[in-house]
């Protein structure tokens, strides 16, 4: 197994990288909360549209008098409404149920070439030298003697 972000050859069973500290378990989620609610608002949209379009219909023909021409366009932009309302909510559902389905199909990934790893360490580490190591001996005062 190796680490998806630096391609250092990791042993099984480990939750981190040793070398870069990536988290290598996938993270669970539980996302049937969040398609309940989805099920449940295109439910209850759907319901609530079709009252309207047959409730505001007959109270718009008998109580108002409106005519029959009026109601119809009444009841056309309802459904309109709610059933783009009812598209988007679906949109969205399957949005996020194919988002783990998604994630399952994804190609394991190989790891990057030897020449474009970057340099191993030993695990003491080894000690960097200054950058101003050379450059300050050399610029190092020098009292002259008269």
């Amino acid at each position: 197994m190796y680490c998806l972000n630096c391609g250092t050859p990791l042993s099984s069973g480990v939750s981190f990288c040793n070398r870069c500290g990536t988290g290598l378990r996938e993270k669970e989620t539980n996302r049937t909360g969040a398609i309940t609610a989805f099920l449940t608002a295109i439910t209850l949209i759907g319901i609530c549209g079709m009252g309207i379009m047959l409730g505001g219909s007959l109270v718009l023909r008998k109580e108002a008098g409106l005519p029959v021409e009026l109601v119809g366009f009444f009841m056309f932009c309802t459904f309109v409404i709610v059933g783009l309302t009812e598209i988007l909510l679906v949109r969205n559902l399957s949005k996020l149920t194919g988002s783990s389905e998604r994630k399952h199909r994804l190609p394991t990934t190989q790891p990057p070439p030897l020449e474009l790893r970057p340099p191993t360490t030993t695990s003491f580490g080894e000690p960097v030298g200054s950058v101003t190591d050379n450059t300050t001996r050399t610029l190092e005062y020098a009292r002259r003697e008269r």
